[in-house]
């Protein structure tokens, strides 16, 4: 039985749920001071990254996404040791670092594959807008790689609805559909819902891929009762004392919905994405523990009153348009 539907409109088929891999590889030099590893830290060593990434595969969530940018290549040059010779569909990210020019798409693309270990891409997407960026001509690259045959689909990072609209106009006088665009959405960060993005998501026929889909880990309930976690994400705002209310009444629920299904909080949090036809969350997983968890998600199936119930408490975190 296929699982898989396409990304978008593209020709590039994908589970209903990926696998984020920013913590993955073993970085070295000034490429250990990231702020990605300065909040999240590195994963839980060789061993557990690859029992992370063999519980995912095995359980349905066969989409990994990395990027150029995440320790310096570290994280694709990891990702591809793990997946060579698997079924898993790769996504990675351009450009390298902050200073990246529309014209270095090319070089970077090469250079992405070669630590992949692949001459195709399954999924190349640009990080973030940047002033250094001109979008239109962007994506004229972006559909020379699709036409070379190293790209299969293209897909965008943190773009707002205006430059989507952009990207996707320009890919479409080159017969490319734009697949994807990646942002933050989480029951705890509902901009998508009021800012057009997952809007124009729909009207477009985009998927939108969901990072930080736990609220960087708020929404396990892990740190309710515990210290805030280490790193620079202890400032965010999921983990303030102020929020400390709210956030547990939502985990609260999570419990309470999860109990019904045999789950603990995490896989119901990813299951109301996915109640979204249009939405792809991308959970980060530390080692095959976190994996597991966040796999179940591909089992759960929420009612319209569980789905509603979780729309209600969250209202707070969801702001005005």
């Amino acid at each position: 039985m296929d699982d898989t539907r396409p990304l978008g409109r593209s020709a590039l088929r994908v589970a209903r749920l990926g696998v984020g891999t920013m913590t993955w590889g073993a970085p070295s030099g000034l490429a250990r001071f990231t702020p990605a590893k300065l909040s999240y830290g590195g994963a839980d060593g060789a061993d557990e990254e690859a029992g992370a990434f063999a519980v995912s595969l095995t359980r349905g969530a066969t989409l990994f996404d990395t990027a150029a940018m995440y320790s310096n290549g570290a994280s694709e040059r990891r990702l591809g040791e793990l997946a060579r010779g698997s079924r898993a569909v790769l996504a990675t990210k351009f450009p390298a670092g902050p200073r990246g020019r529309t014209e270095d798409l090319p070089r970077a693309l090469e250079a992405s594959l070669a630590r992949l270990g692949r001459d195709r891409v399954d999924l190349y997407q640009h990080h973030y807008p940047s002033r250094r960026v001109d979008i239109t001509r962007l994506m004229g690259l972006m559909a020379d790689a699709v036409s070379a045959g190293k790209v299969t689909a293209v897909g965008v990072s943190n773009y707002s609805a205006e430059q989507m609209r952009l990207a996707h106009g320009a890919l479409a006088d080159r017969g490319v559909p734009l697949a994807s665009n990646q942002v933050q959405y989480s029951l705890l960060h509902r901009d998508p819902e009021t800012d057009g993005v997952l809007d124009a998501c729909r009207e477009l026929g985009i998927t939108l891929i969901a990072y930080q889909p736990l609220a960087s880990g708020a929404l396990t309930g892990r740190y309710l009762s515990g210290p805030r976690p280490r790193g620079l994400r202890r400032f965010m705002p999921y983990f303030r004392r102020s929020n400390t209310e709210s956030v547990g009444a939502v985990v609260a629920l999570l419990r309470e919905i999860g109990a019904r299904h045999g789950v603990e909080p995490t896989p119901v949090a990813l299951a109301w994405l996915m109640a979204n036809e249009s939405v792809l969350p991308i959970p980060g997983a530390k080692n095959a523990r976190q994996a597991t968890a966040n796999a179940e998600a591909l089992t759960v199936h929420l009612s319209a009153d569980e789905v509603e119930a979780l729309d209600a408490v969250t209202t707070a975190w969801r702001p005005r348009s």
